[in-house]
């Protein structure tokens, strides 16, 4: 018999913040960035895109003070803020939009004036690919627009997406490096990505990746997208690279915070509490219907050990069927509140670390062995909903979608599953 419902809440909120409190931003730029990085540095230069761009610079330039000659950085949200020499953009994301392509701009110019005395500080975090952006020639805004729309829509992974749109980007697969040459970069990483590698993290701006054009047009051979994509966009994908890979970049990167920085801390949270808590693994991928099941199913088999928690993290994936409004935690709720239907001692909650779950208000949702029944009730169809994914508007029915507004932060996915 599970506590009441506030209990069990309260238990949730209790590890979503052990959780984000390891990733905080700034205390990570803290911890990877110290006045003795600017030591050679002639003038100081800080770049930087992604959903936890505010804390991050905040942080950087506090430690950079007066050796900071100006900064760029784009973010999904208009910032009031005021830091002096940083200049803040809202771009666009999942989509880029017209602040990216400024951004982008911005960046590029500030770039051309750095000499090999100079020190270009990165800051890079989860959504970078879509809020800082620079088209190639012959490419528009409209084209990005649309090949990002067609990937999200596909269900293909992160970093096959990744390999199509470094195609299509001066920005991506090393190009800000191309376009800070020949200052030294440091890259500042906080990762939203399955396995944290610096390539796909934003798309690899700090990182000189050479993707063949093969590896682009088997990723749109795999998903069948080539009739789906602007002309514009083929066509580039069957021209030559247009950058030197013979430049001596001068560039370390650093990962600051990862997922499994925060499942650690939130089993860690679990156990203060009494359970018998583990972090399972920070790699869980693939449609978020089979991962939400997967959970469920650990956690059956692990109930015996109650109070036990389980948490996982990792990155699902969603192929866009139906003509419904949810994200991928909020499907992989649903999933896992069918193989639960009917247990009073399994409560299942699942969690976007960035506070935004696909294209909607909510991070997740939260799922227990009744939820099922209260649907019914309501003349909801769990399985239609799924079909057409419309997880959120089955989930705001029930009032169990989990809201926290955007965090600050962003290192992919969690999925508490508590058993009393």
């Amino acid at each position: 018999m599970p506590p009441g419902f506030s209990q069990y809440q309260a238990h949730l909120n209790l590890l979503r913040n052990a959780a984000l409190k390891a990733v905080d931003p700034a205390a990570a730029v803290a911890r990877f960035l110290s006045g003795n990085d600017f030591a050679d540095a002639k003038r100081v230069f800080l770049v930087g895109a992604g959903k936890a761009g505010v804390a991050m610079a905040v942080a950087a330039s506090a430690i950079a003070g007066n050796r900071l000659t100006r900064g760029i950085v784009s973010v999904p949200e208009k910032q009031l803020l005021k830091l002096p020499h940083v200049d803040f953009y809202q771009g666009g994301h999942p989509v880029p939009n017209d602040g990216s392509v400024a951004a982008g701009l911005a960046v590029a110019d500030l770039l051309e004036k750095t000499t090999a005395d100079d020190l270009v500080v990165a800051l890079i975090s989860g959504g970078g690919s879509a809020l800082l952006e620079l088209p190639c020639a012959g490419l528009g805004l409209q084209d990005l627009q649309n090949a990002t729309s067609v990937l999200l829509r596909s269900g293909a992974a992160i970093h096959e997406s990744n390999i199509v749109r470094s195609f299509l980007s001066q920005i991506k697969s090393g190009g800000l490096l191309r376009l800070a040459y020949p200052a030294r970069v440091l890259g500042l990483i906080l990762s939203d990505v399955v396995g944290s590698k610096f390539e796909t993290i934003a798309s690899g701006p700090t990182v000189p990746t050479e993707h063949s054009a093969e590896m682009a047009q088997a990723i749109i051979k795999k998903y069948r997208l080539s009739d789906l994509l602007p002309e514009a966009v083929m066509s580039r994908l069957l021209q030559k690279r247009d950058y030197a890979p013979d430049k001596n970049f001068r560039v370390e990167n650093r990962l600051i915070a990862s997922n499994r920085d925060a499942g650690i801390a939130a089993a860690a949270a679990a156990q203060k509490l009494g359970f018998n808590a583990a972090f399972e693994a920070d790699d869980w991928q693939g449609e978020a219907p089979d991962i939400g099941r997967k959970l469920a199913r650990l956690l059956i088999d692990n109930v015996d050990k109650r109070p036990v928690c389980r948490i996982v993290g990792g990155e699902t994936t969603v192929a866009v069927h139906g003509a419904g409004s949810g994200g991928r935690n909020q499907e992989a709720a649903l999933a896992a509140a069918q193989i639960i239907a009917g247990r009073r001692d399994i409560i299942i909650s699942t969690f976007a670390t960035d506070g935004v779950d696909g294209p909607t208000d909510a991070a997740g949702a939260t799922v227990t062995g009744e939820t099922i029944t209260r649907a019914q009730a309501l003349g909801l169809d769990p399985e239609k909903y799924l079909e057409n994914n419309d997880s959120y508007a089955f989930f705001e029915a029930l009032g169990d979608l989990v809201k926290t507004g955007p965090t600050g932060t962003n290192v992919n996915d969690l999925m508490f599953g508590l058993g009393y």
